[in-house]
């Protein structure tokens, strides 16, 4: 089965054409305005409207109210909603319901505890995002993006009811062995195909997506 691959944090035209040339599937656009991948909703309706049939455009937000989604929502294509923040079970349930979306749940990891918390999504969530958990999420963490890892083994063996993804700190020289230790079958990255924050490097970019796909 090919891995699918997320570009996240993409916030150019240019950008998304060549990560959708290069082969991912999914493309990220983050609502989040501490992140300096943010993008504003008509930057979003823009990269969305670019994003070819066949390739899933997410939007990540972090515990979005309602009217944030909606003015997003309004304007722009997203086929998936990535809650990033601390959404419960129960604000998941509500926020599909309210916009008619499916959503990916990010699961911040640190413990095998962690992994065990995401099973309260089962049923609700209809992918998972593990993710490397910060340290906090204030000062210079962000809720995602940090380039921190995670120990992968703590993944493999496991089954899930629905689809997952694998994130944090994942760079073309890493993202094989990430896959072949905890079976991901997707992956998600960010900082590392980046030059600097929020800018993307096309070869990198190329060189990760190769690199999932060949694992």
């Amino acid at each position: 089965m090919t891995t699918r691959v997320k570009i996240c944090g993409v916030s150019t035209v240019e950008v998304l054409r060549a990560a959708v040339a290069e082969g991912a599937s999914d493309v990220g656009l983050v609502f989040f305005p501490r992140s300096p991948r943010n993008v504003s909703a008509d930057e979003a309706a823009e990269l969305s409207a670019a994003a070819p049939d066949g390739v899933t455009v997410v939007g990540l937000f972090v515990d979005p109210p309602d009217e944030a989604l909606d003015r997003v929502l309004s304007v722009a294509r997203l086929d998936l909603l990535q809650l990033h923040g601390n959404e419960s079970p129960d604000r998941v349930a509500e926020i599909k319901r309210r916009t008619g979306k499916p959503a990916m749940k990010a699961i911040k990891v640190a413990d095998p505890g962690d992994i065990d918390a995401a099973r309260t999504y089962d049923g609700i969530a209809d992918r998972l995002l593990f993710d490397a958990k910060a340290p906090s999420t204030e000062g210079r963490f962000m809720p995602g993006g940090n380039a921190l890892t995670f120990d992968w083994r703590m993944l493999a063996g496991l089954s899930w009811p629905c689809p997952w993804m694998l994130s944090g700190g994942l760079t073309p020289d890493t993202v094989a062995l990430a896959i072949r230790t905890s079976g991901a079958p997707g992956v998600d990255v960010s900082s590392g195909v980046e030059s600097a924050p929020g800018v993307k490097d096309m070869s990198l970019i190329s060189e990760f997506i190769q690199a999932a796909k060949g694992a």
